[in-house]
């Protein structure tokens, strides 16, 4: 536990200065151009707009941030009402919506909001964000959306955002760099089931390679990369994380805690600060994602999302990939996987309040995601679109055919922006083996639970 005369607070407190302090160090030493920007926004070029347009933060880069700017446009072409104009705000942690916050004080806030969608219910008891259902067909356009994106866009029985896309999880990994290393890859074969945690990290170990410093130049496998999440390693092993008859967040309950010791364990093995020192800087906002480790072959296998299909098709179109189940932690276990996606939302204090509705529906609706999911290979929340093959190639169909049926999602809580940041901290502190997972995980609970007491009891929609 480093210090033993830390407490899990503080540990946990210091794990959090630690991301806070590398995240700028890296951001110094390999990203003048992100430095930059910091604090900037950047209008993406879309066509000249006639009176007051509608005007749309996203903190999306490329390639996705290249599809909205394609979205807003056909959206310009076609309607009747105000212009949209496409503003990129600085990348930043999906809870952090500081940039947002202080500008809606300020009554400089933008239209309409790219908000992380399990975010949405704090943002809307904060007061951020405003009632959909005052604007005509508001309180009826979630219908036709999946039912765990419609209870994570609703607060206390009211839409606060609309929608914009979903994903589910699965295992990557580098066919060429596995067969190359002698390991034999058919127990990742989708059609034989999940592989356990256990033979995934022997697979890893056979790739890890160090250089003349001491320092990984290849590895195998780094749990807690890209989508690695505290979420996704509880959900694994069969763990929940609320439980809304009591009223409680359950991060120490048995199954979290054993994930968060698999992991912890994991990374002792191989040297925390060294798995740190290899996979940290790719987990930096704005990160360019053509430098991630996966993509330019020195790393094995990853955790992430359906929309690397589409990363992949651009930065790495000659690699030679699979895609198969999360692992599970015994032989024969059912594989876990979680959904979450993004959000139209309308924050306090819209100048075009009536127009942003609309694109915010055009863009949440039928049409925008139809676009949206063909070319970034995301998965659409509009019901009916889940049922047209046409959108999804192989490789995106184990996402919408598989995996999306089975997810599970984040509570979607008014304190769920500050029970991932919690959830996040512990899991640093975990990783870097700076805390034990029983006693990081309590932390947890103690800290949002004081919080969560004030809205209970807590009835999740859908």
């Amino acid at each position: 536990m480093g210090n033993s005369n830390e407490t899990p607070y503080r540990l946990i407190d210091h794990a959090s200065r630690r991301r806070t302090n590398r995240r700028r160090f890296l951001q110094g030493a390999a990203g003048l151009g992100a430095a930059a920007i910091a604090g900037a926004r950047v209008i993406v070029p879309v066509a000249a707009q006639e009176g007051d347009a509608v005007v749309f933060w996203t903190t999306f880069t490329d390639p996705d941030l290249a599809i909205l700017k394609g979205m807003v446009e056909t959206y310009n072409g076609q309607t009747q009402s105000a212009k949209v104009e496409l503003v990129q705000i600085p990348p930043a942690e999906v809870t952090d919506t500081s940039k947002l916050m202080t500008a809606v004080r300020g009554g400089t806030g933008p239209d309409v909001y790219h908000l992380d969608r399990f975010v949405v219910a704090q943002r809307a008891a904060d007061g951020v964000l405003q009632d959909l259902s005052e604007f005509e067909g508001g309180a009826t356009f979630l219908d036709n959306h999946i039912a765990f994106a419609r209870s994570e866009a609703t607060y206390d029985g009211k839409p606060f955002a609309l929608p914009f896309d979903t994903d589910a999880r699965a295992l990557y990994y580098n066919r060429t760099l596995l067969m190359e290393a002698g390991i034999d890859i058919a127990a990742l074969d989708p059609a034989n089931g999940p592989a356990t945690w256990d033979a995934v990290k022997q697979m890893a170990n056979a790739l890890n390679q160090k250089g003349p410093d001491g320092n990984y130049t290849r590895m195998g496998f780094i749990p807690w990369l890209n989508q690695g999440w505290h979420y996704t390693y509880g959900f694994s092993w069969g763990g929940e994380f609320f439980d809304q008859a009591a009223c409680e967040v359950t991060p120490d309950n048995a199954q979290v805690v054993a994930a968060f010791q698999w992991v912890y364990d994991y990374c002792k093995e191989l040297g925390p600060q060294q798995v740190s020192a290899f996979g940290s800087p790719s987990m930096q906002p704005g990160f360019p994602p053509q430098q991630h480790p996966f993509i330019t072959g020195t790393l094995g296998m990853q955790i992430t999302g359906d929309w690397m299909i589409n990363q992949l098709r651009t930065y790495a179109p000659e690699m030679d990939y699979g895609i198969t189940f999360i692992p599970v932690p015994t032989a024969g276990n059912e594989s876990a996987t979680w959904a979450g996606g993004w959000s139209m939302a309308m924050p306090q204090g819209a100048k075009q309040p009536e127009a942003a509705f609309q694109f915010m529906q055009w863009m949440s609706g039928e049409p925008g995601q139809r676009i949206y999911t063909k070319e970034s290979a995301h998965l659409p929340t509009w019901e009916a679109l889940l049922e047209d093959k046409t959108l999804f190639e192989e490789r995106h169909r184990f996402f919408s055919e598989q995996l999306l049926p089975i997810a599970k999602n984040r509570p979607p809580l008014p304190v769920g922006a500050k029970y991932w940041d919690e959830l996040t901290a512990a899991w640093q502190a975990v990783y870097l083996n700076e805390a034990e997972p029983q006693e990081a995980l309590t932390a947890v609970k103690e800290r949002v639970q004081s919080q969560l007491g004030r809205f209970c009891p807590v009835t999740i929609e859908g």
